[in-house]
């Protein structure tokens, strides 16, 4: 991982591979397990995939409130790196993160890559578009977040004192920005027509933690949207299906 200054700000980054810009917005969790998707893209791009603001060991700077300041950060990680034609993903946290930024500037992105991203609501008032998972058990929050949770969830039992506390941090930071309203952005929905790059937003088939149709609605309501179903996935397709779901971005980006 390196250190990136952003304006003052020390930003540990993971950095690979050469060719095309790929940033990568990671989800709430798990970072760990994209390590080896990441690594996989950057046979095809040159990715940056930073810790947001509170995650991993960059620090949360005073007054970083809400996702706004996190889409405002990226931008300018965009302008300090000066990134150009980029392939930005996003995957849960780092979709809603990718589509703010996307719908304040398109300027330096070709084009953008969702993966299971929360942060637009299309149900009603009393209508939950993504699952509790701060109110559920632990194991049912396991099998609404993955296809194949024995296979897939990190063995916590096995890791450092060090790495325990990143990922609890990782934790409470993403309940800072989640929480309320919870997990979206409710004038988020009216600025999706800003964003006028092509759009593919991809879905786990199995995902239980966003609601069903929540894709293609997403995509209908982006100018230049389509979907696309990853096959024995939960909310993680990139890590549950990382062949299928790296192929899926290098389709794309070459479309």
């Amino acid at each position: 991982m390196e250190r990136i200054d952003i304006n003052g700000r020390s930003v540990e980054t993971f950095v690979a591979g050469s060719g095309p810009t790929l940033l990568f917005l990671h989800p709430e969790d798990y970072f760990g397990q994209h390590v080896p998707w990441l690594e996989q893209l950057s046979r095809h791009f040159r990715v940056i995939a930073p810790r947001h603001p509170g995650f991993g060991q960059t620090a949360l700077p005073d007054g970083y409130r809400t996702i706004d300041d996190l889409a405002y950060h990226t931008l300018d990680l965009i302008s300090v790196m000066n990134l150009r034609d980029i392939t930005l993903v996003g995957a849960s946290m780092g979709g809603w993160i990718a589509l703010e930024t996307c719908v304040r500037s398109t300027q330096h992105i070709a084009r953008l890559g969702l993966l299971a991203p929360i942060g637009v609501k299309f149900g009603g008032r009393q209508d939950r578009d993504f699952a509790d998972i701060y109110a559920l058990p632990t194991q049912e929050v396991t099998h609404l977040l993955f296809h194949d949770p024995a296979k897939y969830l990190p063995d916590y039992s096995d890791i450092s004192d060090e790495a325990a506390l990143e990922i609890a941090r990782d934790r409470q930071s993403a309940g800072y920005f989640l929480w309320k309203p919870f997990m979206h952005n409710p004038s988020l929905r009216k600025w999706l027509p800003r964003i006028g790059v092509p759009t593919l937003v991809i879905s786990g088939a199995q995902d239980g933690f966003v609601v069903q149709g929540h894709a293609a609605k997403l995509a209908e309501a982006l100018p230049y949207g389509s979907t696309q179903a990853i096959a024995q996935a939960g909310h993680y397709p990139q890590i549950e299906q990382a062949d299928a779901t790296a192929a899926a971005i290098v389709a794309f980006a070459q479309r």
